[in-house]
């Protein structure tokens, strides 16, 4: 049996995962970080203090009887690959890992928060083997609006970002319009549900520059729509289709550019119904499993057991 270790300490999530490369079959264990309600997120300092609580009991939980079966330990510290990406709170996974690391006496590789949520898109709809070819990515969440081009062939997950939002991210304006609307942060969930209950055929249009995406004006609008007495559930699905008129159009842009790669979703955004049959409707695309889209340490844990064999 060869069990990885996947650790994963996101703005707001910690997450810890076993992954059998032999079975391939996972134990995820995970915790959602406290936000007040009515906030819109966390001081770095505050999620590496949620962490550093949270973490050992979720080792607890996901150990058993496996820790001397861990060959190797795979863990984000920081949020993309490029340069100077950083945030404090992927330090309480890499400090984690390096104190295991010793103790266990096995590797340690490091990826991106990023490469993780590729790799568990992957591995919950059973093709790791894009791991290892050209295809188009999009990470779409609170942190990130973005589209990567992936290329396994020369490297090992090496990414390129090729779209992106210019300037609010897909999450940030769904937290932003649903605390507006008296929802709980992180709001996707219940803006999802808000939404499903309008059956209107709402028609948006959202501001492409190149391959790029401007999505602030998604919130001015329903800012102005809720002051109008706008339904909450006409709102939210507006927003909702506003986010995903802006991916479909980005992708279509994309597909026209870099031809007929296989295109994959990952990210809490991706999670939502509405946004997906959309996509659907578009073209054949890879989806992350609803578990697997937002945070999780899965996409690590694979990834240490493909690394682990180089």
């Amino acid at each position: 049996m060869s069990i990885f270790l996947g650790i994963d300490t996101s703005n707001y999530t910690t997450s810890v995962c076993l992954y059998d490369s032999n079975s391939g079959e996972v134990i995820s264990k995970r915790k959602l970080l406290p936000v007040k309600d009515g906030e819109l997120g966390l001081r770095q300092s505050d999620a590496v203090f949620h962490h550093v609580q949270q973490l050992p009991a979720l080792f607890k939980e996901a150990f058993g009887g496996f820790s001397d079966q861990i060959k190797a330990i795979g863990v984000s510290y920081a949020p993309r690959t490029e340069e100077g990406s950083y945030m404090p709170c992927f330090t309480v996974g890499l400090m984690a890992a390096s104190i295991l690391s010793s103790v266990l006496k096995v590797p340690v590789y490091r990826f991106s928060h990023q490469q993780g949520h590729i790799a568990a898109a992957l591995y919950s709809v059973d093709r790791l083997d894009l791991l290892h070819q050209k295809h188009i990515a999009f990470h779409v969440s609170g942190g990130t609006t973005e589209a990567l081009l992936v290329n396994g062939s020369d490297g090992f997950v090496t990414t390129e970002i090729v779209a992106k939002t210019l300037d609010l991210n897909a999450g940030q304006l769904i937290d932003r319009v649903g605390v507006m609307l008296g929802l709980h942060f992180p709001c996707g969930k219940e803006l999802e549900k808000l939404a499903l209950q309008c059956d209107e055929n709402i028609k948006v249009r959202t501001t492409l520059k190149g391959m790029d995406c401007c999505l602030s004006g998604g919130q001015n609008i329903a800012e102005k729509y809720l002051k109008e007495g706008k339904n909450p559930a006409y709102i939210a699905r507006f927003t909702m289709a506003f986010i995903s008129s802006a991916i479909v159009g980005m992708s279509k842009r994309i597909r026209e550019k870099y031809g007929d790669l296989a295109f994959v979703y990952a990210g809490g955004v991706m999670s939502d119904s509405i946004i997906r049959d959309d996509l659907k409707s578009l073209h054949d695309c890879v989806f992350a499993l609803p578990e697997y889209s937002s945070d999780n340490a899965a996409g690590t844990a694979v990834l240490a057991s493909v690394k682990d064999q180089l």
